[in-house]
């Protein structure tokens, strides 16, 4: 009870003494985990750091290198943008043009030709979904679907549905779509 009625500082202090001698507990505790653990689980462990600061330093070498390209990812972007996809005024006859020149040095017939529009919000672009008949043989399609491949435009092919067969040749409905600038 004679600690209570000591003054103010002494209590002070003796808390700083109480707190200085429970992190010199602390210390002592670790140095003596620390001293536990043999040469060869420290090796290991200072091996196991080495590899993670190799990893961490490759990590920040990747962001660097990404923050350098960055601005060519975005002109690449925006010329994608600006050259695979049609402007929305005139869209539509280009893609006619473009798939009857395909189908015409593929050597098939196409017909019924259908558009389907749906807009795309907060993307910029107009999704153009088309659909159309073609009748021809195997190498014929083959060489279809390799020219839309390698179509300037942008296209993707979703379906190719086999409607008829004979005599070599097939009948398909063939579903792709791409898109309008907006």
């Amino acid at each position: 009870m004679k600690i209570l009625l000591w003054p103010t500082w002494k209590k002070g202090i003796a808390a700083a003494v109480l707190l200085l001698v429970a992190a010199d507990l602390m210390l002592l505790f670790a140095v003596w985990d620390i001293g536990r653990q043999g040469p060869q689980q420290m090796r290991l462990r200072r091996a196991q750091l080495a590899e993670q600061a190799a990893l961490l330093r490759a990590d920040v070498a990747r962001g660097r290198k990404i923050r350098v390209e960055l601005p060519q990812a975005g002109e690449q972007c925006d010329k994608f943008y600006n050259q695979a996809f049609f402007d929305s005024t005139t869209g539509y006859s280009q893609i006619e043009t473009d798939l009857d020149s395909i189908s015409k040095s593929a050597g098939i017939q196409t017909t019924g030709l259908k558009f389907e529009q749906r807009n795309v919000k907060g993307r910029g672009v107009t999704e153009i979904q088309v659909s159309t008949k073609v009748t021809a043989d195997y190498p014929s399609l083959i060489r279809f679907v390799n020219g839309l491949e390698r179509s300037k435009d942008f296209y993707l092919l979703d379906e190719l549905k086999l409607q008829a067969a004979n005599s070599g040749l097939v009948d398909l409905e063939i579903r792709l779509h791409t898109y309008f600038r907006t």
